[in-house]
């Protein structure tokens, strides 16, 4: 039995698109760019099927992303993969777009160096390591950059990886954007989702008792704020790539903006970069793979998502699950969606955040060959929309 609410948020799927809706292809090989949308219907990963999609809310859009498909090594011969990223910026879109260029070449060149025969494939180590090098990497670019661009020192972003190598999922994350997967319940003939990430968000109770355990000198390491939970009354996330004035004390000073400087100096990181990572065998039930942004999960439950995706026809899902989640996002200002189009970035922020959705569809067949040489794929989403520091 389908309920109503389900219905309502499923039934866009099979009215006929305006935006894109002649793009069969998912439109050029990088994407296209419709004012704040950006999209990629369709295209084909090492290990099936994919559809992206981007919307802008904020007045310089904070959300990058990439899917990479092919050798996830430097070194050859390498196993043969796909990567997907999410990175959800703070405080400016700086740190995300970093992660976008460096997080993944990272991952390669230290896969490379650690690569060997008995192992042949991707490990939680090597992800760990390349979240770590890349947030070293930043925040040499922040000391570099620190006395005549002090706001660097206050951009940040949350990143969600997932990576499908040798017929294994692994899932890293470092804030608060989320991955779910949708795996056929057989018995039932149901989409079950599952998530996979851990969010590090202080408006959760085991995130705080994280970090009042890492912290035990100090009692205002989380504060409740106008109703919301912030680390030292600041940021909602608990960890992230960036944000070096709470990571380290010498930026947490003059010239940097008094609303980020705390009124104590802090001898060891507040906030960490090291993501929580999931390693997991893929089996012939596991059908796709959502990865997105905070904002689409404001909206939308893990339920509804999979059994929208699950619903739908493969080409565009991705821009109809965003829009599934604008049009609540709409209904709960009580207005419609046609006229939420219609609200320039920068002031769209008040209705929704920016919104970043891939959808990873898995294909048993091609999980399982770790040495299949499928497409060679790289994308990064948000290229060319309106608001973009790229365009």
């Amino acid at each position: 039995m389908v309920s109503t609410s389900l219905m309502r948020i499923v039934s866009p799927c099979w009215k006929p698109s305006v935006e894109g809706e002649n793009s069969s292809n998912g439109g050029d090989a990088a994407g296209r760019a419709e004012g704040l949308l950006w999209y990629k219907d369709s295209g084909q990963h090492v290990n099936g099927e994919f559809s992206m999609a981007v919307i802008q809310a904020n007045n310089l859009l904070e959300d990058y992303s990439q899917l990479e498909s092919g050798p996830m090594s430097s070194v050859d011969p390498s196993p043969q993969g796909t990567f997907v990223g999410v990175y959800d910026g703070h405080g400016g879109p700086e740190a995300a777009r970093f992660v976008n260029e460096r997080l993944f070449e990272n991952i390669k060149t230290i896969h490379g160096a650690e690569f060997t025969s008995e192992s042949n494939g991707m490990s939680a180590d090597v992800i760990n390591k390349a979240f770590l090098a890349t947030e070293e990497e930043f925040l040499s670019l922040v000391k570099n950059q620190w006395l005549q661009k002090p706001q660097i020192a206050s951009v940040g972003a949350c990143c969600l990886v997932g990576v499908v190598c040798s017929g294994v999922l692994y899932i890293a994350n470092a804030g608060d954007s989320r991955a779910v997967l949708g795996r056929l319940e057989r018995a039932f003939k149901e989409i079950k989702a599952v998530q996979l990430s851990y969010e590090h968000n202080a408006s959760i109770e085991s995130v705080r008792e994280e970090l009042h355990s890492l912290h035990p000198d100090d009692p205002h390491i989380v504060v409740l704020k106008n109703k919301v939970w912030r680390v030292k009354g600041l940021i909602q996330i608990s960890r992230s790539i960036g944000d070096a004035y709470l990571k380290r004390a010498e930026y947490n000073r003059e010239p940097l903006l008094a609303k980020f400087r705390l009124p104590e100096p802090f001898n060891k990181p507040i906030l960490k970069a090291e993501p929580t990572i999931l390693v997991q065998k893929l089996y012939p039930e596991d059908q796709f793979l959502i990865f997105a942004s905070d904002g689409l999960w404001e909206h939308l439950s893990n339920q509804e998502a999979v059994d929208f995706v699950h619903s739908c026809p493969r080409n565009g899902v991705a821009r109809k699950l965003l829009k599934a989640a604008l049009r609540e996002a709409a209904k709960k200002r009580e207005m419609r969606y046609s006229d939420l189009k219609k609200i320039d970035r920068g002031v769209r922020r008040h209705f929704h955040d920016d919104i970043t959705v891939i959808v990873l569809f898995l294909d048993s067949n091609l999980v399982s060959r770790s040495s299949f040489r499928g497409p060679l794929i790289s994308i990064k989403g948000g290229y060319g929309v309106s608001g973009n520091g790229n365009t």
